[in-house]
């Protein structure tokens, strides 16, 4: 079913009702789990397919996937050590503990009582905390960005006036915004699955599912539902379901949106993921909210003397940017004329040669730096433009600079690594060997002997 069509739906869509991911879930946590029904399981004509007090197993999925339920199944399930708003508040002292950025948010609010204190009146129906227990289980990872993306939307909430009270219903946009990624298959959710345009499409789904299932319990406010579906929409209109624009997007959407990214950036980037979210915020102030953006930064940026001297910081990143510009465009040029057969399939029963692995090797980690440093704002290609926005933004300049000293170091590393791992490229025996060998000499130990060491 198609997005606009499942908005347009008055009733709840059959495929939440039995949808085979979702089952396959639950049957995998009963195999771990002590999965029991509180009332029986009944087809949609009435047929009693479980008992009330069976114990759910693998062995019953098929039966649950060959007719349609009257009612969605966890509305029949209990499970032990099921979540509730007393272990949600204890995995937020856990975060505030080991995850840096949630210990910054609750030292900017003067502690973690101001983020506690909404979750202990949001609602939690049985077959909400099923799902949540089920994603906690199952998907760990899912439910701690959920747990991450609250975090982060009630500090926004916070620091822009709203009261306790107020946040309750963003507390629980926030936590259930990526509910319907259990009715996903779980292949994607690995960063290494590539997505077939139809997979994206249903992905894109993802949010409007959420937003159903929120409706199904009719106890969560249509603000909140509406938050939920926009939670990957743009201020500039570049985001889906729907393409919003500005106003169009409601207040609490606006809150998930910026939480979402910031999560997400934390959580992809084990290095620096402050600084380089930072830049990524400057550089595109029309996709998200500005007011909350200004909240945030705050905590997303490096110390900088503020009587440093901002010239100085201009010259160290146009020297990175063109060392950065020069050693991609090099490789681009070197890669070009080997690129047919080194990237062609392996005959039967043939080992492919070790430069043609060190080509795809090398390739992959350039491209692969590449687009972080795009997805930051702080690609070569974008340095004028950059340069341009960060004119007098002595912070700005600062994290730009901490960045492209990285992105050297890791330019240097990927072209020492290259040499180590296949070394007999340095007897230049073939011409793709001699380009290779070329390339990594030039771009490793002592290439950028000009611009700073990385701190």
């Amino acid at each position: 079913m198609s997005t606009s069509a499942l908005l347009d739906q008055e009733t709840v869509p059959e495929d939440l009702r039995d949808s085979v991911h979702f089952l396959r879930a639950i049957t995998q946590l009963a195999e771990k789990e002590n999965v029991i029904t509180h009332s029986p399981i009944y087809t949609d004509r009435g047929i009693k397919l479980v008992e009330s007090g069976a114990r759910i197993d693998s062995r019953l999925y098929d039966r649950l996937v060959q007719a349609p339920l009257r009612e969605a199944i966890d509305h029949n399930l209990m499970v032990d050590n099921m979540v509730c708003i007393q272990s949600i508040e204890a995995e937020v002292m856990v975060q505030c503990e080991t995850m840096p950025l949630v210990r910054r948010l609750a030292e900017a609010l003067g502690g973690v009582d101001r983020l506690l204190a909404p979750l202990r009146f949001m609602p939690l129906p049985t077959p909400i905390a099923f799902k949540l227990t089920l994603m906690r289980e199952q998907r760990p990872e899912l439910y701690h960005h959920s747990l991450q993306m609250m975090l982060v939307a009630l500090y926004l909430a916070l620091q822009d006036g709203w009261s306790e009270r107020d946040c309750v219903p963003l507390a629980a946009a926030g936590l259930l915004h990526d509910i319907g990624m259990l009715y996903m298959p779980p292949a994607w959710t690995d960063p290494a699955h590539k997505l077939t345009p139809e997979e994206r499409k249903q992905l894109v789904a993802h949010s409007v599912t959420a937003m159903w299932v929120l409706r199904e319990q009719q106890v969560y406010t249509p603000a909140v539902q509406t938050a939920v579906l926009e939670h990957h929409e743009c201020l500039d209109g570049s985001g889906y379901p729907r393409g919003l624009e500005r106003e169009q997007i409601s207040p609490m959407g606006q809150m998930l949106i910026l939480a979402e990214v910031v999560s997400a950036f934390h959580e992809k980037y084990a290095d620096m993921p402050g600084p380089r979210l930072s830049l990524m915020l400057r550089m595109n102030h029309r996709r998200y909210p500005p007011d909350l953006v200004r909240r945030i930064l705050p905590l997303l940026t490096v110390e900088v003397d503020a009587g440093m001297d901002i010239e100085p910081l201009v010259a160290e990143v146009q020297a990175m940017g063109a060392v950065l510009g020069g050693r991609f465009a090099h490789w681009a040029r070197l890669r070009a004329p080997f690129a047919a057969p080194a990237m062609a399939p392996a005959a039967p029963r043939m080992t492919p040669r070790p430069v043609d692995r060190a080509v795809v090797w090398l390739d992959g980690r350039l491209k692969a730096l590449e687009q972080e440093l795009a997805q930051a704002g702080s690609h070569p290609k974008q340095l004028g433009d950059l340069l341009g926005y960060l004119k007098d933004d002595l912070q700005g300049m600062a994290e730009l600079a901490l960045l492209h000293r990285e992105a050297v170091w890791q330019l240097e590393t990927i072209a020492n690594s290259c040499l180590r791992r296949w070394p007999q490229l340095l007897e230049r025996a073939t011409p793709i060997d001699e380009a290779l060998a070329e390339w990594c000499q030039e771009a490793g130990v002592g290439q950028a002997a000009s611009v700073p060491p990385r701190a």
